[in-house]
């Protein structure tokens, strides 16, 4: 199609849509279906609200703007980029990332417990001093960890210099210099020999199996940021295995597996793992205290 062929917004999102369903395009990263992925991209391209798509949906375009949201639907349609990387940001709530292929696209199930302070578990989050977050990618949690535990000093750590890069660059946007320290290191391997009342974890865990079927756009991100082992577990294990000594007394130690409940049940089935409750289900992310660990 040419820019000749559209007059308004509501000409491009008719053509999106038609174009996304036909392509088969898997919608995962922030999107749930072709309409609303289509009016992410049209409105972020034009600069415009993307909480306002009704009043523009008449608003004839210049050639120029076409062109350029047409390339964008082109390029999620044909190449099956994630609609992250071609507009170089992704939201966890209320909170917007820069991202780009350096890292995995922002989610977490995580994000949607860190508001309520992990309650009832953390029972003081005031007198939280000192939280490590591991597997960082983006630095999206620690920003959110940062905002939720006023009082916290927060580590952020990642084997890859690439994805905290990007880290670097949000903690910056959020001016949270001061309280978030960036790490390179493979799991505790260079982390400060100090305790912290909080660890926090999306690692990758998709197992192997899964891992083969994986749609076209999951296959865009960084393999080490998805690639968990055979189990899904290889990281996980090293996780739990090294938060008992790192821990405060009353520390807590808060994982996100995914779908891969039954492998983490198999693989600590020595310990009694808390779920808690997500939008997802209770089987998304999972608790165990410095107690158990021991």
């Amino acid at each position: 199609m040419t820019p000749e062929n559209f007059s308004t917004i509501r000409d491009l999102l008719r053509y999106a849509v038609t174009r996304f369903n036909r392509a088969q395009l898997f919608f995962g990263h922030g999107s749930s279906n072709a309409f609303d992925e289509a009016a992410y991209l049209i409105l972020h391209t034009l600069k415009l609200p993307l909480d306002k798509l009704d009043p523009f949906l008449d608003a004839r375009l210049l050639p120029d703007e076409v062109s350029a949201v047409l390339k964008a639907l082109e390029r999620r349609a044909t190449e099956r980029v994630p609609a992250a990387y071609i507009t170089n940001e992704a939201w966890l709530g209320d909170y917007r990332f820069y991202v780009d292929e350096r890292t995995i696209v922002p989610r977490s199930f995580i994000a949607e417990l860190i508001p309520d302070q992990f309650a009832p578990w953390v029972e003081d989050a005031d007198g939280v001093a000192n939280i490590l977050e591991l597997c960082t990618g983006s630095g999206c949690l620690p920003i959110m960890l940062a905002d939720a535990f006023p009082n916290a000093q927060v580590d952020a750590v990642d084997i890859s210099p690439d994805a905290l890069a990007v880290a670097r660059r949000n903690v910056d946007d959020y001016h949270l210099q001061d309280r978030i320290t960036l790490i390179e290191s493979d799991l505790y391997a260079n982390v400060p020999k100090k305790k912290y009342d909080l660890i926090v974890t999306n690692p990758p865990y998709v197992n192997s199996g899964s891992m083969d079927k994986l749609p076209q756009e999951y296959l865009r991100e960084p393999r080490i940021a998805l690639a968990g082992g055979a189990d899904g577990m290889d990281l996980v294990r090293r996780i739990v295995a090294g938060a008992g000594e790192r821990l405060t007394k009353e520390g807590v130690l808060v994982v996100e597996i995914g779908n891969e409940r039954e492998f983490a049940e198999a693989a600590f089935s020595d310990l009694e793992l808390t779920w808690l409750s997500t939008s997802a289900g209770d089987d998304m992310v999972f608790l165990v205290t410095a107690d158990q660990l021991k």
